[in-house]
């Protein structure tokens, strides 16, 4: 397999942390989060949005977006969940993490420590804001839980541990946060698991 990926992107982080911990091999090809230009040639004929991560697997087919392909690689194991309600519901955190969590946190991290011409403090404070009801709605829900699904780990954690394990970076006041900080951990310590900057 090749992976179109950027070591900055917590979206190119899930797949390198799922692929490592189930000791899959895989060539990695960086590709720059900031300098765009290329991507058509790069990217053109596998991915239409011209994004990363973007896997192609041994056969030659490509697979695009971080989600689609942690669920392509966890497809037969519990990591998807072991029945119809339990992936139902490690679907429900994938697209809350797309919709809710990563154009917030993720967007915000990218600003501050990789823009060049980053926009103006309100907007990112508004960004900031978004990012801050998507941790409080993650805290309420681990208050009670050890994982986000099943009381067991799977892609719904992998999705959810990339940016937020790093949204301090973005200026998020992580300390209002014991839950997700004690679910941090457990993450952390799964076998396999490798930092971002692997």
């Amino acid at each position: 397999m090749r992976l179109y990926d950027s070591a900055v992107s917590g979206n190119c982080y899930k797949v390198r942390l799922l692929l490592a911990m189930q000791g899959l091999a895989c060539e990695r090809q960086q590709v720059d989060v900031v300098d765009r230009s290329g991507r058509e040639e790069l990217l053109g004929a596998l991915n239409p949005a011209l994004r990363v991560p973007t896997l192609v697997l041994d056969d030659g087919e490509p697979l695009a977006e971080s989600n689609a392909i942690l669920c392509y690689l966890a497809e037969g194991t519990p990591l998807l969940g072991e029945d119809r309600l339990e992936r139902a519901r490690v679907l429900q955190w994938l697209f809350f993490e797309q919709y809710s969590h990563e154009p917030y946190i993720a967007v915000v991290r990218f600003w501050v420590c990789f823009a060049a011409d980053p926009p103006g403090e309100a907007e990112v404070e508004a960004r900031r804001r978004g990012g801050y009801a998507a941790l409080d709605a993650m805290e309420r829900h681990l208050g009670a839980r050890s994982y986000l699904v099943a009381e067991r780990f799977t892609v719904a954690d992998i999705a959810l541990y990339a940016y937020t394990h790093v949204a301090h970076e973005a200026g998020f006041e992580m300390a209002r946060y014991p839950a997700i900080a004690a679910w941090l951990a457990r993450v952390a310590s799964q076998p396999g698991h490798i930092p971002i900057t692997a």
